[in-house]
This record gives structure tokens, C-alpha cells and sequence, in this order.
């Protein structure tokens, strides 16, 4: 089962990037202890901007906002975790899965497969043997293939093209 930050990449990248601008915030933040320790060097160049901030303290403000969103960025979802039930094994997501992806299952494609992709989406197998308009030949089809069909949640950027995913020969 995906985690949830699998399921909510949307969600994980808010944080990432609030996790970013309060690090960034804290770098330049102007506290009693660190005034008392700033120095200005020659080496470092001139200081920019009226409040005399000089480059090496924006560099430093730059890696510690970089250096605290590294383990954030690591955790970010590369890849639904449901990819292969998509069509690329012999496991079928009915709830994500485009009608496409029943052809390698004799006698689901078209009928049945826009039947599910229609009336989902769906949370067990009983619910699947319930679409209205199953004929009792469908129904003996689905039982078939009861196996390799899995209910996952919906995702959205997938629902959005189960009838159509835009692939054509």
C-alpha cells in the first residue's frame, strides 16, 4: 500500500518548500547572540545593501537553507507507487488503470473495462460484480480474472485519464 506522502505529492512539496523559507528565514534572522559575533571582513569584499550583509553570510544563509531541505527532498515521492497496475504486469488497479489496459484479458476489453471504468471507483471485488448492466457472461469474465484485479485508492492525476490516456497507434 502506498504511504501517504506517496499518495499526497502535492502535500509533501508544501512542506518541503515551508521547511525551505523558514530556513532560510533563520539564516538571516537578526538575533542579540549573533549580532554581537558578526564581524566584517576585507577578505569577504564589500558588504551589499544598506543593512551591510555581506556575500559570505548570504552563502551561508544559501547552504544552511540547502543543507536543511536535503533530507525533505529525499523523502519527495519520484514515482507512484501503483505504476505497475497501470497495465505493466498482470495485475490491474480498477480504480487507476486506463480501459487500455484489460485488452491482455480476454473478453474484459471494451465492454467490461468501460463498465468498471464507468461505475468506479470501487472499494472490493463484491462491489465490482455489482455494476449494473453485468450480464451473467460478464460476471463469469470478471470471476475469471478476479485474481488480477486490485482495488487501490484513486489518485487523480490517473482517474483523469482512465478512458482516454491520450495514446494512440
Amino acid at each position: 500500500r502506498p504511504s501517504a506522502a506517496s499518495r499526497h505529492p502535492r502535500k509533501m512539496f508544501r512542506k518541503v518548500l515551508l521547511a525551505a523559507g523558514i530556513a532560510y528565514a533563520s539564516a538571516f534572522s537578526a538575533t542579540p547572540a549573533l549580532s554581537s559575533i558578526r564581524v566584517k571582513s576585507v577578505a569577504c569584499g564589500a558588504t551589499m545593501g544598506a543593512d551591510g550583509v555581506s556575500r559570505r553570510e548570504i552563502l551561508a544563509g544559501a547552504v544552511t537553507a540547502a543543507v536543511t531541505i536535503l533530507p525533505f527532498a529525499a523523502s519527495a515521492e519520484i514515482e507512484y507507487a501503483g505504476v505497475p497496475f497501470l497495465g505493466g504486469s498482470d495485475i490491474i488497479d480498477v480504480n487507476n488503470a486506463n480501459v487500455r489496459a484489460y485488452t491482455k484479458f480476454p473478453g474484459m476489453y471494451p465492454t467490461i473495462a468501460g463498465l468498471i471504468a464507468k461505475n468506479g471507483p470501487f472499494s472490493d471485488f463484491k462491489a465490482v460484480q455489482a455494476i449494473e448492466g453485468l450480464t451473467p457472461a460478464m460476471q463469469g469474465v470478471l470471476a475469471k480474472y478476479e485474481k488480477n484485479l486490485v482495488m487501490l485508492p484513486p489518485v487523480p492525476e490517473y482517474v483523469e485519464d482512465i478512458f482516454n490516456n491520450g495514446l494512440y497507434r
